[in-house]
Protein backbone atom coordinates (compact mmCIF):
# COMPACT_ATOMS: atom_id res chain seq x y z
CA UNK A 1 0.00 0.00 0.00
CA UNK A 2 1.29 3.37 -1.07
CA UNK A 3 1.83 5.96 2.05
CA UNK A 4 -0.60 8.39 0.36
CA UNK A 5 -3.59 5.56 0.22
CA UNK A 6 -2.34 4.96 3.63
CA UNK A 7 -2.53 8.50 4.35
CA UNK A 8 -6.20 8.58 2.87
CA UNK A 9 -7.49 5.67 4.86
CA UNK A 10 -6.44 6.56 8.16
CA UNK A 11 -8.30 10.04 7.78
CA UNK A 12 -11.78 8.32 6.78
CA UNK A 13 -11.01 6.06 9.61
CA UNK A 14 -10.61 9.11 11.64
CA UNK A 15 -13.28 10.50 10.01
CA UNK A 16 -15.44 7.86 10.87
CA UNK A 17 -14.83 7.13 14.30
CA UNK A 18 -14.87 10.95 14.92
CA UNK A 19 -18.51 10.85 13.54
CA UNK A 20 -19.06 7.82 15.74
CA UNK A 21 -18.22 9.87 19.01
CA UNK A 22 -20.68 12.25 17.94
CA UNK A 23 -23.58 11.11 16.37
CA UNK A 24 -23.40 7.18 17.21
CA UNK A 25 -24.67 5.10 13.91
CA UNK A 26 -28.03 7.20 13.72
CA UNK A 27 -26.71 8.59 10.59
CA UNK A 28 -25.92 5.70 8.83
CA UNK A 29 -29.05 3.97 9.78
CA UNK A 30 -31.14 6.44 8.60
CA UNK A 31 -32.87 6.91 11.86
CA UNK A 32 -34.15 10.71 13.14
CA UNK A 33 -32.80 12.07 16.22
CA UNK A 34 -35.49 13.30 19.14
CA UNK A 35 -36.29 11.23 22.19
CA UNK A 36 -37.21 7.83 22.39
CA UNK A 37 -40.14 6.78 22.66
CA UNK A 38 -41.53 5.38 26.25
CA UNK A 39 -39.78 2.79 27.98
CA UNK A 40 -38.53 4.07 30.68
CA UNK A 41 -35.44 3.05 32.65
CA UNK A 42 -36.41 0.01 35.21
CA UNK A 43 -36.33 0.82 38.29
CA UNK A 44 -34.94 -0.69 41.38
CA UNK A 45 -36.53 -4.25 41.11
CA UNK A 46 -37.79 -6.47 44.48
CA UNK A 47 -34.81 -8.47 43.84
CA UNK A 48 -32.87 -8.60 47.87
CA UNK A 49 -30.04 -6.11 46.20
CA UNK A 50 -32.71 -3.59 45.77
CA UNK A 51 -32.92 -2.79 49.05
CA UNK A 52 -29.49 -2.22 50.08
CA UNK A 53 -28.78 0.50 52.30
CA UNK A 54 -25.39 1.48 51.27
CA UNK A 55 -23.03 1.50 48.18
CA UNK A 56 -20.68 -1.71 50.18
CA UNK A 57 -23.88 -3.80 50.59
CA UNK A 58 -24.76 -3.13 47.16
CA UNK A 59 -21.49 -3.99 45.39
CA UNK A 60 -21.40 -7.09 47.69
CA UNK A 61 -24.99 -8.15 46.54
CA UNK A 62 -24.08 -7.54 43.09
CA UNK A 63 -20.62 -8.59 42.29
CA UNK A 64 -21.52 -11.97 40.68
CA UNK A 65 -23.81 -11.21 38.83
CA UNK A 66 -24.16 -13.19 35.49
CA UNK A 67 -27.56 -11.68 34.59
CA UNK A 68 -25.77 -11.24 31.00
CA UNK A 69 -23.04 -12.67 29.14
CA UNK A 70 -20.67 -10.04 30.04
CA UNK A 71 -20.61 -11.79 33.34
CA UNK A 72 -18.64 -15.12 32.19
CA UNK A 73 -16.09 -12.96 29.74
CA UNK A 74 -14.91 -10.55 32.26
CA UNK A 75 -11.69 -10.39 34.31
CA UNK A 76 -13.37 -8.50 37.26
CA UNK A 77 -16.68 -6.24 37.84
CA UNK A 78 -16.08 -2.59 37.97
CA UNK A 79 -18.39 -1.76 40.45
CA UNK A 80 -17.42 2.39 41.17
CA UNK A 81 -15.46 4.73 43.33
CA UNK A 82 -15.47 7.67 45.06
CA UNK A 83 -17.24 9.40 47.68
CA UNK A 84 -20.73 8.02 48.59
CA UNK A 85 -22.23 11.51 49.93
CA UNK A 86 -20.42 13.10 46.59
CA UNK A 87 -22.52 15.52 45.13
CA UNK A 88 -20.96 14.96 41.53
CA UNK A 89 -21.06 11.53 40.00
CA UNK A 90 -19.43 10.83 36.53
CA UNK A 91 -21.06 8.03 34.00
CA UNK A 92 -19.35 6.20 31.53
CA UNK A 93 -20.53 3.87 29.20
CA UNK A 94 -18.42 0.29 29.89
CA UNK A 95 -15.05 -0.42 31.35
CA UNK A 96 -12.26 -1.06 29.47
CA UNK A 97 -9.31 -3.50 29.61
CA UNK A 98 -7.45 -1.68 32.15
CA UNK A 99 -10.62 -1.24 34.09
CA UNK A 100 -11.61 -4.51 34.00
CA UNK A 101 -7.88 -5.82 34.76
CA UNK A 102 -8.13 -3.57 38.24
CA UNK A 103 -11.90 -3.98 38.76
CA UNK A 104 -12.03 0.41 39.13
CA UNK A 105 -13.35 2.81 36.18
CA UNK A 106 -11.27 4.93 34.29
CA UNK A 107 -7.96 4.06 34.82
CA UNK A 108 -6.07 3.67 32.09
CA UNK A 109 -5.58 6.68 29.81
CA UNK A 110 -8.58 8.18 29.45
CA UNK A 111 -8.91 8.06 33.31
CA UNK A 112 -5.52 9.66 33.67
CA UNK A 113 -6.91 12.49 31.36
CA UNK A 114 -10.37 12.52 33.88
CA UNK A 115 -8.23 13.25 36.72
CA UNK A 116 -6.10 15.57 34.92
CA UNK A 117 -10.21 17.23 34.16
CA UNK A 118 -10.96 17.03 37.52
CA UNK A 119 -7.74 19.40 38.73
CA UNK A 120 -8.42 21.98 35.99
CA UNK A 121 -11.67 22.63 38.38
CA UNK A 122 -10.50 22.07 41.70
CA UNK A 123 -12.09 18.48 42.40
CA UNK A 124 -10.26 15.21 43.58
CA UNK A 125 -11.04 12.18 42.29
CA UNK A 126 -12.03 11.11 45.69
CA UNK A 127 -14.32 14.11 46.33
CA UNK A 128 -16.59 12.78 43.58
CA UNK A 129 -17.87 9.84 42.17
CA UNK A 130 -17.23 7.60 38.88
CA UNK A 131 -18.90 4.75 37.53
CA UNK A 132 -20.26 3.49 34.38
CA UNK A 133 -23.47 1.80 32.57
CA UNK A 134 -22.25 -1.43 32.11
CA UNK A 135 -20.60 -3.32 34.91
CA UNK A 136 -18.68 -5.95 33.17
CA UNK A 137 -16.02 -4.60 29.99
CA UNK A 138 -18.22 -5.21 26.77
CA UNK A 139 -15.17 -7.81 24.69
CA UNK A 140 -13.18 -6.08 22.53
CA UNK A 141 -13.93 -2.25 24.09
CA UNK A 142 -17.55 -2.87 21.64
CA UNK A 143 -20.11 -0.50 22.28
CA UNK A 144 -22.56 -1.41 25.19
CA UNK A 145 -25.96 -3.47 23.45
CA UNK A 146 -29.32 -2.14 24.76
CA UNK A 147 -30.47 -5.31 25.69
CA UNK A 148 -26.84 -5.42 27.94
CA UNK A 149 -27.93 -1.70 29.29
CA UNK A 150 -31.14 -2.54 30.42
CA UNK A 151 -30.28 -5.25 32.31
CA UNK A 152 -27.27 -3.31 33.98
CA UNK A 153 -29.15 -0.20 34.61
CA UNK A 154 -31.31 -1.01 37.47
CA UNK A 155 -28.06 -1.17 39.38
CA UNK A 156 -26.72 2.00 38.12
CA UNK A 157 -30.36 3.64 39.57
CA UNK A 158 -29.92 1.93 42.75
CA UNK A 159 -26.22 3.75 42.95
CA UNK A 160 -27.67 7.26 42.01
CA UNK A 161 -30.27 6.16 44.82
CA UNK A 162 -27.87 5.88 47.42
CA UNK A 163 -25.86 8.52 46.25
CA UNK A 164 -28.41 11.00 45.32
CA UNK A 165 -25.99 13.22 43.52
CA UNK A 166 -26.73 17.35 42.73
CA UNK A 167 -25.13 16.86 39.55
CA UNK A 168 -24.51 13.64 37.24
CA UNK A 169 -21.83 14.43 34.10
CA UNK A 170 -22.16 11.95 31.37
CA UNK A 171 -18.99 11.08 29.56
CA UNK A 172 -19.69 10.27 26.03
CA UNK A 173 -22.67 10.32 23.72
CA UNK A 174 -23.66 6.78 24.75
CA UNK A 175 -23.97 7.49 28.87
CA UNK A 176 -26.23 10.32 28.06
CA UNK A 177 -28.54 9.27 25.12
CA UNK A 178 -29.34 6.00 27.69
CA UNK A 179 -30.20 7.80 30.45
CA UNK A 180 -31.76 10.34 28.72
CA UNK A 181 -33.97 8.47 26.53
CA UNK A 182 -33.33 9.85 23.53
CA UNK A 183 -30.92 9.39 20.30
CA UNK A 184 -30.06 13.35 19.87
CA UNK A 185 -26.02 13.72 19.32
CA UNK A 186 -23.76 14.61 21.87
CA UNK A 187 -23.36 18.14 19.66
CA UNK A 188 -27.42 18.64 20.92
CA UNK A 189 -26.95 17.42 24.24
CA UNK A 190 -24.10 19.79 25.40
CA UNK A 191 -24.12 22.99 26.41
CA UNK A 192 -27.24 22.35 28.63
CA UNK A 193 -28.49 20.99 32.41
CA UNK A 194 -30.82 18.21 31.84
CA UNK A 195 -33.29 17.39 34.79
CA UNK A 196 -32.43 13.74 35.62
CA UNK A 197 -34.88 12.32 38.71
CA UNK A 198 -33.91 15.82 40.52
CA UNK A 199 -30.24 16.19 39.53
CA UNK A 200 -28.68 18.17 36.82
CA UNK A 201 -27.50 16.40 33.97
CA UNK A 202 -24.87 17.45 31.61
CA UNK A 203 -23.07 16.15 28.48
CA UNK A 204 -19.38 16.47 27.68
CA UNK A 205 -16.98 14.69 25.62
CA UNK A 206 -15.96 11.26 26.83
CA UNK A 207 -12.36 11.26 27.56
CA UNK A 208 -11.02 8.23 25.43
CA UNK A 209 -12.77 10.51 22.66
CA UNK A 210 -10.65 13.49 23.71
CA UNK A 211 -7.47 11.57 23.55
CA UNK A 212 -8.33 10.65 19.57
CA UNK A 213 -9.83 13.74 18.53
CA UNK A 214 -7.79 16.58 21.08
CA UNK A 215 -9.72 19.70 18.99
CA UNK A 216 -11.93 18.65 21.44
CA UNK A 217 -10.60 19.62 24.65
CA UNK A 218 -11.04 23.15 24.44
CA UNK A 219 -15.71 22.51 23.92
CA UNK A 220 -14.86 20.11 26.78
CA UNK A 221 -13.08 22.24 29.19
CA UNK A 222 -16.39 25.45 27.84
CA UNK A 223 -18.53 22.43 29.18
CA UNK A 224 -16.49 21.88 32.50
CA UNK A 225 -16.55 25.89 33.02
CA UNK A 226 -20.66 25.58 32.86
CA UNK A 227 -20.83 23.01 35.50
CA UNK A 228 -18.37 24.33 37.92
CA UNK A 229 -20.22 27.68 37.96
CA UNK A 230 -23.12 26.07 38.40
CA UNK A 231 -21.65 23.52 41.41
CA UNK A 232 -20.38 26.93 43.01
CA UNK A 233 -24.19 28.43 42.81
CA UNK A 234 -24.83 25.16 44.31
CA UNK A 235 -22.62 25.56 47.12
CA UNK A 236 -23.32 28.67 47.94
CA UNK A 237 -27.05 28.15 48.59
Amino acid sequence: MSDELFEILDKARRYFMQQEDLFGNVAYEGKKPGRQSPRPLAPPTAEPWASSGSLEELNRQICECQKCPLGSTRTNFVFGVGSPQSRVMFVGEAPGADEDAQGEPFVGRAGQLLNKILDAVGLKREEVYICNILKCRPPNNRDPEPTEMETCSPYLLKQIELIRPKFIICLGRISAQWLLQTTESLTALRGKFHDFQGAKLMVTYHPAALLRNPNWKRPAWEDMKMFRKMYDEELAQ
